[in-house]
């Protein structure tokens, strides 16, 4: 089996699958991926990310019945990653039924992923969506220091850069957040928590 699996390697910022082609089953050895959706206007919201040793099934959404849907996936740092493709994944997965019942598994906990994301998206204001995103940052990056731009973050929360620039300014102004260009420190953990809700 293991003759099967491709290694690749991906720089920051590029894109791995971009929701036309069947890229197969993902493994991530090292590095870190996000994993989004993108409406026809460009905008992006990401449904999930994926760390060391993670797996991404949805990827490989061509292999499972009655899913039409397209997700995008882009490394966020530089990563490394075992591709099976999707003929083989499918062929393993229909002869064995632990492979199935870890699909059902990881399909399961990606699907909690996407609703939790929804969630926030229809039911939670901006203030409290940028907290809360601000504090995983921080957990992911093991620092209150994030080197991440505006952009970015609009990027991955699906909203204009102008409105995530106004609403960091006011927790600026607020002293939750110190702003440099580029940057974005955590000045008050305890009160971005209670804003995260």
């Amino acid at each position: 089996m293991q003759e099967k699996l491709v290694d690749k390697c991906y720089l920051e910022g590029q894109i791995i699958h971009d929701g036309e082609d069947c890229t197969g089953l993902l493994l991530v050895k090292s590095g870190q991926l996000r994993i989004f959706i993108l409406s026809e206007s460009g905008k992006e919201i990401t449904l999930f990310r994926l760390f060391e040793y993670d797996v991404c099934i949805l990827s490989s959404s061509c292999i499972m019945r009655n899913i039409t849907f397209n997700i995008h996936v882009e490394a966020e740092k530089n990563s490394e990653i075992l591709v099976m493709p999707s003929a083989v994944f499918k062929q393993l997965s229909d002869a064995n039924p632990a492979v199935k019942a870890f699909e059902a598994e990881i399909v399961s906990a990606r699907l909690s992923d996407v609703m939790w994301v929804i969630e926030q998206v229809a039911f939670m204001s901006m203030d409290k969506r940028l907290a809360s995103f601000l504090l995983e940052q921080a957990s992911i990056e093991g620092s209150d220091e994030l080197s991440i731009t505006h952009d970015t973050i609009a990027r991955n929360l699906g909203t204009a850069r102008e409105v995530i620039s106004r609403m960091l300014k006011y927790f600026e102004n607020e002293g939750l957040v110190a702003l440099s260009r580029g940057r974005v420190a955590l000045r008050d953990r305890k009160r971005l928590m209670e804003y995260a809700g």
